[in-house]
């Protein structure tokens, strides 16, 4: 009896794992065919085409600086009473607007600003979404419950992009000529964005429905004014007190680096190789399902070692595909890269994001996660304009990737001093 109700979730935590399976639809969106639509766009309008993927790399740049910055203001915010859930659903619904608005944008310039306000407003219901993990389980399942939340959104997604697929495919005209006379590569957009835009949205529900703030500060007047000096507050206080935070924060901000920079630049490495663009996408949805199986893997393992042991793990692993990206020159090498990164891409985040909720004051969850969003943001940030610099003075993406190793390398070894000191909150 007892391990039954040990094993089961409760309501709060399915309702908490299903919004990671509604916007992983646009994870996966972005880090594919987004950016094949927006060079498909691009090329119509006569933008040059060396320039493009140093464009493209400057946008995913601008829109982590957006985010890094709003990211600990709204988090902050949404700590006082009765707020996070408000902020949460007025995240998503941009999000999801903005992303059913791509579908019918037709100039290159449009689809970058209305792109940015989507990426920014998804990347901000992701602050408020992570910090809502120490409201809806308890920090002895945290690692279990995350790990569920990565993995069912990596194989959720991929119901909503099989049909996007479909439709990309429909419109490249290689279903052969009938199919391609009936739709057309703006009307395969159009659906791709709707049905990520419409799947994300209902899958959300349940979380809008069923969440509860459990922990919070009470409401004040001037919460606005008020949240920027507890954020000066609790950053002087993490680097001259909280040393475990610290380093932690310090090591999650160069090894997710490369974690997030590989994400958002999948489809331009291979690309820029001129990979055959189907085979990257299906090894692409591949890695979906490789990640939902390595997610539960490594959910299990944390049942028998500790968190940080196995993101120890993953880091190493992420050092090893870094590494093995200077050898790409075939699809066949990209598939296998594309499986090194399944392997440990939802674990590392989960079990980041579990690890990380489990030495921070739980009352302050949104702020504490929304300086955690800086870091993970900034580290995207700095990896993307790598891509475009690295690409634009010696042509060779592989090069770029290749590089991340050292952010790996430095990580690990800042994570291992962070994992080595004591706990000071939560204990």
């Amino acid at each position: 009896m007892n391990k039954n109700k040990k094993d089961s979730f409760t309501k709060m935590e399915w309702s908490w794992v299903l919004y990671d399976v509604g916007n992983s639809a646009f994870t996966m969106l972005a880090c594919s065919l987004i950016t094949i639509w927006f060079k498909a766009i691009a090329s119509e309008s006569g933008l040059d085409p060396a320039l493009q993927t140093s464009y493209w790399a400057y946008v995913t740049g601008a829109v982590t600086i957006l985010v890094a910055f709003i990211g600990p203001i709204c988090g902050t915010i949404a700590d006082n009473k009765g707020f996070k859930k408000p902020i949460f659903t007025t995240a998503l619904c941009i999000g999801v607007f903005g992303c059913l608005l791509l579908g019918f944008i037709n100039n290159w310039v449009a689809f970058i600003l209305v792109f940015i306000v989507t990426k920014a407003s998804y990347s901000s219901s992701l602050v408020f979404y992570d910090s809502m993990v120490t409201d809806v389980t308890t920090p002895e399942r945290m690692d279990r419950v995350s790990s569920y939340g990565f993995a069912w959104g990596y194989i959720g997604s991929c119901i909503p992009f099989l049909i996007c697929l479909l439709a990309y495919v429909a419109g490249e005209g290689m279903l052969g000529a009938s199919a391609a006379a009936l739709i057309s590569q703006k009307t395969a957009r159009v659906i791709g964005f709707t049905v990520t835009a419409v799947w994300w949205f209902l899958v959300s529900v349940p979380l809008l429905k069923n969440y509860q703030q459990k922990y919070y500060v009470e409401s004040q007047k001037g919460a606005v004014k008020e949240c920027f000096s507890r954020i000066g507050h609790t950053i002087v206080k993490i680097f001259r007190e909280d040393r475990k935070v610290k380093y932690f924060l310090l090591a999650f901000f160069l090894y997710i680096d490369g974690v997030n920079t590989i994400i958002d630049n999948a489809i331009n490495i291979g690309t820029d190789l001129n990979l055959n663009t189907v085979g990257q996408v299906v090894f692409l949805l591949a890695t979906q399902v490789v990640a939902f199986a390595f997610s539960l893997i490594f959910s299990k393992l944390s049942e028998k070692y500790s968190t940080g042991t196995l993101i120890k793990v993953c880091i190493s692993g992420y050092l090893v595909v870094a590494v093995y990206a200077l050898t790409l020159t075939n699809l066949f090498q990209f598939g296998i890269m594309a499986f090194g990164v399944g392997m440990f891409q939802g674990s590392i985040q989960a079990l980041s994001r579990a690890y990380y909720g489990k030495i921070i004051p739980a009352e302050n969850s949104g702020e504490y996660f929304g300086l955690y969003d800086i870091f993970s943001k900034g580290a995207s940030f700095l990896g993307s304009f790598l891509i475009g610099i690295v690409k634009m003075a010696t042509g060779r993406i592989t090069l770029a990737v290749g590089s991340l190793a050292f952010f790996f390398f430095t990580g690990l070894l800042l994570f291992m001093k962070a994992d080595s000191l004591p706990n000071k909150n939560n204990e």
